[in-house]
């Protein structure tokens, strides 16, 4: 599945993929390049869905 999104604050900049590290856990994000905004992935099953 694929999701277009964009940074509402950015004049609709597009997100690009990340990740962060959380306690040895990599947890998947979508960041904006310009402003630095993060937005993390849904849960799944009460968990953070993580990296791969």
């Amino acid at each position: 599945m694929a999701v277009n999104a964009t940074c509402a604050n950015c004049s609709n900049e597009p997100l690009v993929n990340d990740s962060l590290d959380n306690n040895g856990t990599k947890i998947q994000i979508s960041k904006c390049p310009k402003c630095q905004g993060k937005i993390k992935s849904p849960m799944c099953c009460g968990q953070d869905m993580g990296a791969t």
